[in-house]
């Protein structure tokens, strides 16, 4: 072996399975972590599947899954995930103790879904933020009142140990793993042969990175709104937009408050935020120069917007998605995003 270059150590992901279980959440860390990855020269993961006991396992829909180590993988993990689980049943003594010391030594804990009542029943949540799936919210918190949970957020990375919302925030979460882990554009490569954006928008927010999909063009809003998209750098006003729908500006500000449950104004503003978030993530262009780009007629107008949409400033999001960068923060991220 070349001391002088040593092969980098494999990052080894431990993924618990019990009985009950849904397939989707452990085919999503599967998916991510355990598939090889040829187009990226980096030193993939190492996934181990493992439970409390020799199986097989019935999981929902009527199948089997086995797995091939036990607990002691949890003791060797540089990353533990536990998937969804049973929110009314009690997990194992045993379970709790290699989470606890895993997470004593340093592990990253993470959780899917309801696998957030795992953890919890660990302690392992107790003092931070903390999320699972909105149905399970009032549960998870009334049940471990040390746990501060956001039952409106798709994921929250306390450093060590993160939480996500519903099944599909598991991608979101396990991307900003890798995005974490390897940078950019390891976590696009993975989204895009998932079919899947690196981060999206909405709440429980989750944020993309680039503007929203054209709207329809059935329709007299929807045919501003793509007017508004391919214009974005220009000065539009409230009469612009109405124009384009062949409406008068009362009538269309009432059918685009219906149709996109916010303000004209206000929506163009959200969409040239979106604008700069490719030029943040794949380019050095100065932040200013982004929000010129973007549409945006000063820089301090442009900070102002991207913090109210994003939750941080451009500095802070170039740092954290900017490509051949760590996204470092120095407390909580929620959906991505330093809190």
């Amino acid at each position: 072996m070349d001391t002088d270059n040593p092969v980098p150590r494999t990052h080894v992901v431990a993924a618990l399975v019990y009985d009950g279980m849904a397939p989707f959440e452990l085919g999503i860390v599967v998916e991510i972590f355990g598939l090889r990855r040829a187009e990226l020269d980096l030193p993939w993961y190492d996934l181990r599947v493992c439970a409390a006991r020799r199986g097989p396992f019935r999981i929902a829909g009527g199948m089997t899954v086995e797995a091939d180590h036990g607990l002691e993988a949890l003791d060797l993990a540089d990353t533990v995930i536990v998937p969804g689980a049973n929110v009314m049943g009690t997990t194992p003594e045993g379970v709790r103790d290699a989470l606890r010391r895993a997470h004593g030594r340093g592990a990253r804990i993470v959780s899917i879904c309801s696998g957030a009542f795992t953890l919890a029943d660990a302690g392992l949540l107790d003092g931070l933020d903390a999320t699972t799936h909105w149905k399970f919210a009032p549960l998870l918190a009334s049940r471990h009142p040390a746990v501060r949970v956001d039952p409106s957020v798709l994921y929250v990375d306390c450093g060590q140990v993160l939480t996500s919302a519903g099944s599909t925030a598991g991608i979101d979460l396990c991307l900003h793993i890798v995005r974490t882990d390897f940078g950019a554009v390891a976590a696009n490569t993975v989204a895009r042969h998932m079919v899947a954006p690196p981060h999206r928008e909405g709440g429980q927010a989750q944020y993309i990175d680039a503007a929203v999909p054209a709207p329809r063009q059935d329709d007299a809003v929807g045919r501003a709104m793509g007017w508004a998209l391919e214009h974005l750098t220009d000065t539009i006003t409230l009469d612009d937009l109405a124009m384009q729908a062949n409406m008068s500006q009362r009538s269309f500000v009432r059918h685009f408050q219906k149709r996109a449950g916010t303000s004209p104004i206000r929506w163009i503003v959200d969409q040239r935020v979106r604008a700069a978030l490719p030029l943040l993530e794949g380019t050095d262009v100065p932040v200013e120069k982004v929000g010129a780009m973007a549409g945006f007629d000063s820089p301090a107008t442009f900070r102002h917007h991207f913090h109210r949409v994003m939750g941080t400033s451009p500095t802070a999001y170039r740092r954290a998605f900017g490509l051949g960068v760590s996204s470092a923060s120095t407390g909580p991220v929620v959906a991505g995003f330093s809190r």
